[in-house]
Parts: C-alpha cells; sequence; structure tokens
C-alpha cells in the first residue's frame, strides 16, 4: 500500500492546498495572514444544518466568521448568485468560504466573476434572449472582484477547477429549448482545506454521487489529447490511490479511516494538471438535455466510453492500467483494455448509483440523437485521443449500450 503523509501542504496555480485531519482549525490565522477578516461561509442547506461539519468551520474561523449563506442548490442558478452577492454586501465580507459539493463551490467561484461582470439579472437575461446560445463569458476584460476560499466534502473534484457555469435560463424558459449558462474566466481558491474529517461527515449517498466523477478526472487525463508525462504522474498516482479507497468511503465496502485520508488525497492528485476529455463530454451532453447529476451519468457511462475508445485507439491503456493495478507484462493490449473496463466497472458497481441509463428517470432512448449531437459538438472533445472519430452516430452506439 503507497503511503500517504498524515498533512502536507502544496501551492498549485495560486492555490494553497493544506491537507490533513483537523486542519479546519487553521481558518481564521490563514485569513488573518492574509489580511482578510469577514468570511462569509457558502453551502446548501443540508450542508448548513451538519453541525459535525459547520462547527469545525465556524470554530476555526473564530471572530473572522461574518455569516452563513446556505442556499446553495445543485441547480447552479444565477439567481442564487446574486443573492449571496447581496449577503455579502449586507454582512461586509471581504472572502468568501465554499463549504461542500461542487455546487456550492462553483456558486462561490463564479459569484466573483458576476460581480466583476456588473450586469444585474435583468440585462443578463436580456442579452441571452437576445444571442442564444452565444452568452459571452462574465466579465472578458476583468478579474474576479472576490477572493475565496475551498473546503471540499464530496469527491466531486470542484475545488481545484476555474469552471462551473450558472444557468441563467432552464430549459422550459430557454429560446432555444435547451439550458442557457455563463461563466467567467479562470479565477483559483486562495486555500483549499482538505481536510478528511469533514469528508467524513458526509452523507454516504453524496458522497457516491460525487465518486465517479473524481475518479473520472485520473482516468481521463492520461488518454488526452495533451497529456504530459507530469499528468500522468499525478494521475496515476491519483487513481492508485482511488480505485482501492473509493469502495470503501462511497461504496459498499467497510470504511475506515486510512480509506478516507487516501480518497482525500487521491482526489486533490487527480485534478493537479487534469485534462477533461470525453467522458466528460458525455456528462455535458446529458446536462444539456436534463436535470441530471454529473456524477450519476459519469458512472453509468464510463466503462462503456472506455470499451468505445479502446475499440478505436490505444487511449494510454498502459499509463490506466499502472492506475488500477493491473499487471501489463507479456499481456495484449486487448487483454489488458479489457482488463481496465473491468476495473472501472468494479468501482462503479460498489456505488449505490443507478447501473444504466433506462434507471434515470428523466433519460429517454429517443432523445439520443440529439443527445450524441451534444456530446460530438462538446467543448471537451477537443481532448478526444488523437485519432478518434467521434461521430454523433459513433456516440449514439455507446449511449444505446448503456441504456
Amino acid at each position: 500500500m503507497l503511503p500517504i503523509a498524515d498533512s502536507f501542504e502544496h501551492e498549485y496555480q495560486g492555490c494553497e492546498i493544506r491537507y490533513g485531519r483537523g486542519r479546519a482549525d487553521e481558518l481564521g490565522a490563514a485569513l488573518g495572514d492574509r489580511g482578510l477578516d469577514d468570511a462569509l461561509v457558502v453551502c446548501g442547506s443540508n450542508v448548513g444544518a451538519n453541525d459535525d461539519l459547520m462547527d469545525p468551520i465556524r470554530e476555526g474561523l473564530g471572530h473572522r466568521l461574518a455569516g452563513v449563506f446556505d442556499e446553495t442548490t445543485p441547480g447552479k442558478r444565477v439567481e442564487t448568485a446574486y443573492d449571496l452577492l447581496d449577503r455579502r454586501t449586507a454582512v461586509g465580507a471581504d472572502v468568501l468560504v465554499a463549504v461542500g459539493g461542487g455546487s456550492s463551490l462553483d456558486i462561490a467561484r463564479q459569484a466573483t466573476w458576476l460581480d466583476a461582470d456588473g450586469r444585474d439579472l435583468d440585462e443578463l437575461r436580456s442579452d441571452a434572449e437576445a444571442a442564444p446560445g452565444t452568452l459571452g463569458p462574465l466579465a472578458p476584460d476583468g478579474e474576479p472582484s472576490v477572493p475565496f476560499v475551498v473546503i471540499p466534502t464530496t469527491f466531486a473534484g470542484a475545488d481545484l477547477s476555474t469552471g462551473g457555469s450558472l444557468e441563467v435560463f432552464s430549459a422550459e424558459h430557454s429560446p432555444t429549448g435547451q439550458p442557457l449558462s455563463v461563466s467567467g474566466g479562470n479565477a483559483m481558491p486562495i486555500l483549499d482545506v482538505a481536510d478528511p474529517t469533514l469528508f467524513e461527515t458526509t452523507p454516504q449517498a453524496a458522497l457516491a454521487g460525487s465518486a465517479m466523477n473524481g475518479f473520472n478526472k485520473g482516468i481521463e487525463t492520461p488518454y488526452a489529447a495533451d497529456a504530459t508525462p507530469v499528468s500522468d504522474a499525478t494521475a496515476v498516482h491519483g487513481l492508485r490511490l482511488l480505485n482501492g479507497a473509493l469502495p470503501h468511503v462511497a461504496g459498499d465496502r467497510p470504511a475506515s479511516a486510512a480509506a478516507t485520508d487516501r480518497a482525500v488525497v487521491g482526489i486533490l492528485l487527480v485534478q493537479l494538471g487534469r485534462k477533461i476529455s470525453v467522458i466528460h463530454a458525455f456528462g455535458h451532453g446529458f446536462a444539456r438535455r436534463y436535470d441530471v447529476q454529473q456524477g450519476t451519468i459519469h458512472a453509468i457511462v464510463a466503462p462503456h466510453v472506455l470499451a468505445y475508445l479502446f475499440d478505436e485507439v490505444d487511449a494510454s491503456r498502459r499509463a490506466l492500467a499502472a492506475g488500477l493495478g493491473i499487471e501489463t507484462e507479456g499481456r495484449s493490449d486487448d487483454a489488458v483494455a479489457e482488463d481496465i473496463v473491468d476495473a472501472v466497472a468494479t468501482v462503479q458497481d460498489s456505488l449505490p448509483l443507478p447501473s444504466r441509463l433506462r434507471d434515470l428517470s428523466p433519460v429517454e432512448e429517443t432523445d439520443f440523437p440529439a443527445i450524441a449531437e451534444f456530446i460530438a459538438d462538446d467543448w471537451s472533445m477537443d481532448r478526444a485521443p488523437e485519432g478518434l472519430d467521434a461521430s454523433p452516430e459513433t456516440i449514439e452506439g455507446v449511449l444505446r449500450a448503456a441504456w
């Protein structure tokens, strides 16, 4: 078993990562070192009501806690971000502290861009209606206006992301019949507190729903067209940790503190230099049609997407095999590929999630041609493995295999 440190610090693209049990205690001091005095905590209602999680954060912030905004939702609505900015003004906060999963972390991140952009809700919607499908980025010539801290408690891997769009129009109210979203440019948190004790307060259902989203960041990076030896190294090492740990902390195997520690370090590693690619394009394609959780889509389609990739291209199968503990010496490429698909399916099967697309109530098989078009056109496909010709027709075949 690969050893991991009890605690460590690492600088990544302007963000200080602090890993270790109990490191939420350092929040107030860390903000003070940066000249920040008033923190507004950003979270969802379930997280806000979870005292086992929130008490260490409140205690860590101490007198620097200015308030709690516990209104984020998985929908990541732009109205929520505007409400957050109103609350920030009301309490006089000079820093946002986002706690929980990808929804809260993305809302806080994009709210800083929304504030810099300066348009109000009516102006943003008017612009979206005037040019549906081409709504530009927030504050294209500006910078985020408010620093933010992230405290992840799920395995979505959203803490070191610069993405996370806000929905301006739902599909029901959109002029295009599809959700219309907006986001800003690159904005990294100033601090990422990765405290395994906080992950242990998260219900298993939430951990399971996020697990394959994060896991697939490690799967995708080695086969991405712009992968490098450095991105391969962090992805493969992260996969080694996640492959053994996720079934224990988010799945059907006995949990332990050691497994949680390894999962948290693994999810940090797969985010360093990550390369979003084909599996995420499938998730994005469904998000353009339905209100579905990305992690659930990722869990269902990942083995089928990998099987398709391996039929078409090499897809860095031997690097992935190293991350998943699969023997390669003296074995054929086809045998290695088959074991990789089985290993990913084993992690998927351990999680309390649907295993087929037919099990998701909003999903209709008749929508597959349109979803396949969305996937083929998704920006993530720009990183597809070299030599892959991912036509809508072949993508639709993968969807039917996952049905």
